[in-house]
């Protein structure tokens, strides 16, 4: 069986399973996340949907955590799907894993082969690369925050996107919503927004961008990408998982937090923004 190790383990997050545990927690009750630590009240909805940050823990967790609180609502899901950016350029367009686990300090998580193999039939351009995923940290920083919630029960699916066009991210939401279908699915897109410019310039710009994640407007959001040049290293993957949302029956976006860097460091000079949504 193939098993992914981490690859920022000591880097983005503690590998001491007990400082994780710790620092997960802690991110719940930080001066800039929820204020409540899960569960959130149950959802009757058969899939649940969020945008969240991929930084390291102590920069963006606390932000994460206003998404992972909402997807705590969801108490018993079967499959979890994460969309995330490939930024390192190595492998397919879009990568994803055809059998095997992950694994974090808090245990291993258990590639849905039988997922993998449908989105792989349904949408072409995906492709079965392990290579793609072997250095990449913005899906692999999502899955400690899964395994607070749910332990190791739950399988999951992991899309790494090197092509992040329009074009792309319609294709694979389809394919995804195909998969999700009929099954209690979260899904998450793992995007940081602007990166390096002054924290009032980057606020602009974002909240610019996330007005069309509001909107549900995909080509909206392409266009404020390129009109504002926005940096956000995960776009696609928020494209996906929006457009996957919507048809799912999640329509609407709301903003729950944003932040940056410089709201943890006191550094506003240079900052990367985080934002965390849900679609409900």
């Amino acid at each position: 069986m193939q098993v992914r190790k981490p690859a920022v383990a000591g880097q983005f997050y503690p590998s001491d399973p007990e400082e994780l545990t710790s620092l997960i927690d802690g991110c719940y009750t930080h001066p800039l996340g929820p204020g409540k630590v899960p569960p959130s009240p149950r959802t009757e909805a058969k899939s649940v949907a969020v945008v969240c940050p991929h930084a390291g823990y102590v920069y963006s967790g606390p932000v994460a955590a206003h998404s992972y609180l909402h997807v705590s609502s969801m108490a018993a899901p079967d499959l979890i799907v994460i969309v995330a950016p490939n930024h390192y350029g190595i492998g397919s367009g879009v990568s994803t894993f055809k059998e095997g686990d992950w694994e974090t300090p808090l245990g291993r998580m258990h590639v849905d082969a039988g997922a993998s193999a449908r989105l792989s039939d349904l949408a072409d351009v995906v492709m079965f690369d392990p290579g793609a995923h072997r250095l990449e940290h913005s899906l692999e920083v999502q899955l400690p925050f899964l395994q607070r919630l749910y332990g190791d029960s739950v399988p999951f699916l992991p899309v790494s996107l090197l092509f992040q066009d329009i074009d792309t991210s319609r294709a694979v939401a389809r394919a995804l919503a195909e998969v999700v279908r009929g099954r209690r699915a979260i899904l998450v897109a793992s995007s940081d927004l602007t990166h390096y410019e002054p924290a009032e310039q980057a606020k602009k710009k974002d909240l610019a961008l996330i007005q069309q994640v509001l909107e549900v407007n995909l080509e909206g959001f392409y266009s404020a990408l390129d009109r504002l040049g926005v940096t956000a290293c995960g776009f696609g993957a928020i494209a996906t998982v929006m457009e996957a949302a919507k048809s799912l029956g999640l329509g609407r976006a709301e903003l729950l937090k944003y932040a940056s860097s410089g709201d943890t460091t006191g550094d506003n000079v240079q900052v990367v923004g985080y934002g965390a949504l849900r679609f409900v």
